[in-house]
């Protein structure tokens, strides 16, 4: 059965590449819950360890600037089979690492080359109908962001009943697995920019960042909102596993589900975007992020406050992205790749900042530094917001 047919992706196509993005992305979370037992392991401090996330984001937004662009220049197919059997390379030397070099330099291998994920969400939205574009994204959104979280949740589990080494070692197989199933079900598509030079197609970024003020405002807000976000996961597990909780990797890793249920908002967050209502979700979703660090701040009053803010901050942060993504793709057609990976760039730039942050004010100052860092990060978006409100017509978000 041809997978495109009419404009239309079929719905196991869809349901594929959502999986792909996710267990992809994933990559750069599965150390999360496992700080405090690699720490242990390897004789590190917990800032030494917090570098382990900031190498994950580091080298996920070079990749998303160097070589998502080639999603615009090189036939799709090929090239995300390639990038992750890369990834799952990456993986491997993490499993295998004796010391905290040779695991930075896996998890950077890793990070690197898992930016597939964000070749396959423009390549969804090129495939899709128009109507449905917002839908397609948030589906494939939904899986990446599943990807994120539940990547917390399933390697505390294994960490649980084996050990660190084994979570990444079993991710390796299902990314290489992963690979050959893609290149048999994902369908050939000619590159927009077949044959443009590759520092030719760089230099464009910037073209586009300076041409598209929509880019800019939405590019920012990413940056802001996923920092806020890598604050709470990155500093979680310290809080988690110290007193008054004493809480096991297992449990740590569960705490993944509270925030699945905001990644399951995504595509309906996609869907008002299809109705012309991104802006909406935007607004709601900025206001969302800067309460909810509240009942994060109280989690050690009571960890129904600190699972309540989790799961709202994930809606938050879900909303906020989902909109984000389906302004840009109305921008330029042509370019989905290239205007992916400024946005995401910028995104991950963002989380990288946020992990570095967060590691430092555990180390120095505990949670309420931690959350009070989050909320000023949330107020910052809500200014950015307000600021492009008072822009010209022809800057508004959402529109072509």
């Amino acid at each position: 059965m041809n997978p495109v047919s009419q404009g239309r992706l079929s719905p196991g196509l869809v349901w594929l590449m959502s999986i792909a993005t996710g267990l992809t992305v994933a990559a750069n979370y599965y150390a999360q819950p496992l700080l405090h037992i690699i720490a242990a392991d390897l004789g590190l401090s917990i800032p030494a360890a917090g570098a382990i996330v900031t190498t994950a984001q580091v080298s996920y937004a070079v990749g998303l600037f160097f070589l998502v662009p080639l999603g615009d220049m090189f036939e799709r197919r090929n090239l995300i089979f390639v990038m992750t059997l890369l990834a799952a390379g990456g993986l491997c030397a993490s499993a295998a690492a004796p010391s905290l070099p040779v695991l930075l330099a896996g998890t950077a291998t890793a990070g690197l080359f898992s930016v597939v994920a964000q070749v396959l969400v423009p390549f969804g939205a090129t495939l899709a109908a128009p109507n449905e574009r917002g839908r397609v994204v948030g589906t494939l959104m939904s899986g990446l962001l599943l990807g994120i979280l539940l990547a917390r949740t399933v390697s505390g589990a294994l960490a649980s009943t084996g050990s660190w080494r084994a979570v990444y070692a079993i991710a390796a197989v299902l990314m290489a697995v992963l690979a050959f199933v893609m290149r048999r079900a994902l369908p050939r598509h000619p590159a927009h920019a077949a044959g443009m030079p590759y520092v030719r197609l760089i230099a464009s970024l910037a073209v586009l960042f300076a041409q598209e003020p929509m880019l800019r405002t939405r590019a920012l807000l990413g940056a802001f909102n996923f920092a806020g976000f890598a604050m709470l996961w990155t500093s979680l597990a310290f809080l988690l596993s110290a007193p008054p909780f004493g809480y096991s990797t297992f449990t740590i890793g569960l705490f993944g589900l509270a925030g699945a249920a905001g990644a399951l908002t995504a595509a309906r967050v996609g869907r008002l975007a299809d109705r012309g209502k991104g802006d909406v979700a935007t607004r709601y979703g900025l206001i969302l992020m800067f309460c909810s660090w509240l009942p994060v701040s109280l989690a050690k009053v009571s960890v129904a406050f600190l699972v309540a803010g989790v799961i709202l901050l994930d809606l938050a942060a879900q909303a906020i992205h989902i909109s984000n993504q389906n302004a840009i793709y109305r921008i330029r057609p042509e370019a989905r790749s290239r205007l992916t990976a400024v946005y995401m760039t910028s995104y991950f730039v963002g989380g990288s900042i946020g992990s570095m942050i967060s590691a430092w004010a555990y180390a120095h100052g505990g949670w309420h530094a931690v959350t009070g860092a989050g909320a000023c990060m949330a107020l910052a978006g809500l200014l950015v917001w307000a600021m492009r409100s008072r822009g010209a017509p022809g800057c508004q978000a959402g529109q072509p």
